[in-house]
């Protein structure tokens, strides 16, 4: 077997500044999320807008999804011990796993309410929840700018985007409706946008739980084909015979790693075969991780031998 211990793993420098940069966006929108919260409450409570009243508590669960979000980068640059010999790596990946959860439980929440709301519409003060909608929506795009930099591959920045983007979605359907019952005193309006909000919110919080699920149940990077790789591999490394046991799996979207049999020819020098495996891998699928089992005949895992 040859590789390095596992203690020894180490990230490039560049996910040190990126997420160093994530921790500085997360505190700024943390604040904006905090600070107008309870002035959205406040405004939703005096209007009658269920519509601000949703929109104030997700604004909770995204202040409360920022900080657990920012409690995870900080937590993920942890070095690794003897408990964790690969570090905490995967700590922004479970906080994804669960704001994307809270968000399902957010649009539950406000589907439930809307639904009563459309039964028993209440007295809605529109002039009230014009100017609070017309506020929230001005922070939810300033944060919403300050997140956006590192949400491509990052899920953990992902989760707390996708709150922060369901709170834009809520401020512009209150916007709307206090338009419109301004304009015609249709209150039904208001429920109404709140269920489509819901909709929308669904759709990106099931996609990021599905996808960190993916990530914590070790799951392969997306458009890996393994028996591709088999037969590959041994066509570019000469004194490779065969591969097996091929396993490559995320230790987070941005790091994958892997561990695979070769079965070499009798001539074959084994450290160079590992070292020009180890390039290749590294070269072709961006793995820097790889652990390569050397064998000539039968497979130490297989008592029946391996073809």
């Amino acid at each position: 077997m040859h590789d390095h211990p596992h203690g020894h793993f180490h990230g490039h420098s560049a996910h040190g500044h990126a997420h160093d940069g994530g921790s500085r966006r997360l505190r700024l929108a943390l604040l904006l999320t905090a600070g107008f919260m309870l002035a959205e409450l406040a405004g939703g409570l005096w209007s009658g807008s269920l519509a601000l009243i949703a929109d104030a508590g997700h604004m909770l669960t995204d202040a409360l999804a920022l900080a657990l979000a920012l409690w995870a980068q900080i937590q993920g640059r942890r070095p690794a011990d003897a408990q964790r010999s690969y570090g905490y790596h995967r700590m922004p990946v479970l906080v994804a796993f669960v704001n994307g959860l809270a968000l399902l439980l957010v649009v539950v929440w406000i589907a439930v309410e809307a639904v009563q709301r459309l039964f028993a519409p209440p007295a809605i003060q529109a002039p009230v929840m014009l100017a609070v909608a017309a506020m929230g929506l001005a922070v939810n795009v300033g944060v919403l700018l300050i997140l956006r930099g590192g949400a491509h591959t990052d899920l953990n920045l992902r989760g707390a985007l996708l709150h922060v983007a369901g709170d834009l979605l809520g401020s512009v359907a209150a916007l709307i409706a206090a338009l419109v019952i301004l304009a015609t005193g249709w209150t039904p309006i208001d429920p109404l946008l709140s269920l489509l909000v819901a909709l929308l919110i669904l759709r990106s919080a099931w996609r990021l739980v599905r996808e960190s699920a993916h990530v914590l149940l070790e799951g392969t990077p997306e458009g890996f084909d393994a028996v591709q790789f088999a037969q590959q591999l041994p066509q570019a490394v000469s004194g490779v015979v065969g591969i097996h046991h091929v396993h490559h799996w995320m230790l987070t979207p941005e790091r994958s790693l892997m561990t695979l049999h070769a079965v070499l020819s009798e001539d074959a020098d084994d450290d160079r075969v590992v070292r020009e495996i180890k390039a290749w891998v590294r070269t072709h699928y961006r793995v820097t991780h790889v652990t390569v089992q050397t064998e000539r005949g039968v497979c130490a895992d297989d008592h029946h031998g391996h073809p």
